[in-house]
């Protein structure tokens, strides 16, 4: 009995259902690691800055300007996704949940390296938005929050996880 046709089709189901679960991806390039950390900078750059200034123009202090400013960001960074996978054609739960799954490791990674840096930075927590210390610290912790988050997202892509789920929608 000849049970190669068999096995050919149970072959070819596993081999979709590994492609499907993230198994057997190929690496991802730097290219498209750091293109996909870009994209969820921006989008937190601009939540953190406001966060920042709305922070600062209410007199408000430190923790709580902080915290507006990492929640916008995680705003920000996720409705980059949001919206552009809706313009692909996804309905808003669908969406939301590719947004969350494309960028809560890297949002939460930029932003902690990010504001990790911020409060190390002598005087900065207490500089105001006129200070260059100010924007010195804040446009340093972006630049090593993208270093430090290519690579988890390089990872991440390279396992079919994070902005790889956003990949089947452009």
């Amino acid at each position: 009995m000849d049970h190669s046709a068999h096995h050919t089709g149970a072959t070819h189901e596993h081999a979709a259902h590994q492609a499907r679960r993230g198994h057997g991806h190929k690496s991802a390039s730097w290219g498209m690691a750091a293109k996909a950390t870009l994209h969820c900078l921006t989008g937190c750059a601009i939540g953190e800055i406001l966060g920042m200034v709305i922070g600062t123009a209410l007199l408000w202090g430190n923790v709580q300007t902080m915290v507006l400013a990492i929640a916008l960001a995680f705003v920000f960074g996720y409705s980059f996704t949001l919206f552009a996978v809706r313009r692909a054609g996804l309905d808003w739960k669908s969406a939301v949940k590719v947004a969350l799954a494309a960028d809560t490791v890297s949002i939460a990674v930029m932003e902690l390296v990010d504001n990790g840096i911020i409060a190390l930075t002598p005087g900065a927590m207490d500089a105001h938005l006129s200070d260059a210390l100010f924007w010195t610290a804040l446009l340093g912790g972006f630049a090593v929050a993208f270093v430090i988050t290519t690579p988890v997202n390089k990872w991440m892509i390279g396992r079919g996880k994070g902005h790889a789920v956003v990949h089947a929608y452009h």
